[in-house]
């Protein structure tokens, strides 16, 4: 059995929250870019954010991988966007587990915001289509390992003269 670790470290265990995906069936790529859009967002706003993905409602900015991407309606900064509904799905249910694991740990679900989301492949499993004459093509499919790591933020303190 295989020891799994993360990609962050020095966090504060009365402050944070985590929460990782292993050997995911989604697309490392599809993976990669919804954490880099959702990285920074309140927890709340994050989970909003994904179901309306889901809806294909709002697209998700492609900033790596954009060729032949086109362009999404309501797109300021960067035009090449898509809907990656199969990897918001598990992404959002890799984000209630970890608002499990705050409440658990006594946090404040309404002050959590996400610090750390990454997304990397993991294990391929090898598949091969026999083809005419002996040959044969590949069919990869990747598996993704998806982190993510929320943070109780302060409130803003309210100003008493």
């Amino acid at each position: 059995m295989p020891k799994w670790g993360y990609s962050i470290t020095d966090l504060d265990p009365e402050r944070t929250a985590k929460v990782s995906g292993r050997e995911l069936r989604i697309s490392p790529k599809h993976a990669r870019e919804i954490c880099r859009t959702i990285k920074g967002m309140e927890l709340e706003k994050a989970k909003i954010f994904l179901e309306q993905v889901i809806a294909k409602k709002t697209p998700v900015p492609y900033r790596r991988y954009k060729k032949k991407v086109a362009h999404r309606h309501g797109m300021q900064n960067f035009p090449s966007g898509r809907y990656p509904v199969k990897a918001a799905q598990k992404i959002l249910k890799l984000l209630q587990g970890a608002e499990a694991n705050a409440e658990f740990k006594g946090l404040d679900v309404e002050n959590l915001r996400i610090i750390h989301a990454s997304a990397y492949p993991g294990f391929k499993i090898r598949n091969y289509i026999e083809r005419a004459m002996g040959r044969a093509s590949s069919k990869f499919e990747y598996m993704t390992h998806v982190e993510l790591v929320l943070e109780q933020i302060e409130k803003p303190a309210t100003g008493e003269a």
